[in-house]
């Protein structure tokens, strides 16, 4: 007996500029080398609009194949004062040239590499309280310092 299930489809929910401070080596770590990126503000369009807060960071694990883990977390205040938390984790790789390209700060196109994230937002601001029962993909670039992530709701 089949049961149908639901389908899955990708909705565009906002876009992340998220401005970055210098980042800050850490050395070797248990799984490779280590790496803080601070988040010190930015915007956020589309379904959500606000400014990303000086609030957060990337803490980044670099594979000896040169694979970024991306692991992040910060928070951006909406444009009628909720605070909303941003916990995004992904990876980025692409061919070695691009990847030292991208970490001498020069940009490349995205389609030269892959950055893919899945992020949960979190308010206790009861006006959006319903994204804490929501899932979101992204797709983002990597630009000197800045990152763009376009967030996709997963309806």
């Amino acid at each position: 007996m089949s049961i149908a299930l639901p389908q899955v489809s990708l909705k565009p929910f906002c876009r992340l500029e998220v401005d970055l401070g210098p980042l800050q080596e850490m050395g070797p770590g248990r799984a490779g080398q280590r790496r803080i990126i601070p988040i010190i503000g930015g915007q956020v369009s589309g379904e959500l609009q606000g400014r990303i807060l000086n609030l957060g960071a990337d803490w980044q694990t670099i594979f000896a194949d040169g694979t970024a883990d991306l692991d992040t977390r910060y928070a951006f205040e909406t444009h009628d004062g909720a605070l909303i938390e941003v916990i995004n984790k992904g990876v980025r790789h692409g061919p070695p040239e691009v990847i030292a390209a991208l970490a001498r700060g020069e940009d490349q196109p995205a389609d030269r590499y892959y950055m893919r994230t899945h992020a949960r937002l979190e308010s206790g601001d009861p006006r959006y309280a319903w994204v804490n029962r929501m899932l979101f993909v992204g797709a983002g670039v990597r630009r000197a310092s800045q990152v763009i992530i376009q967030l996709y709701l997963v309806e």
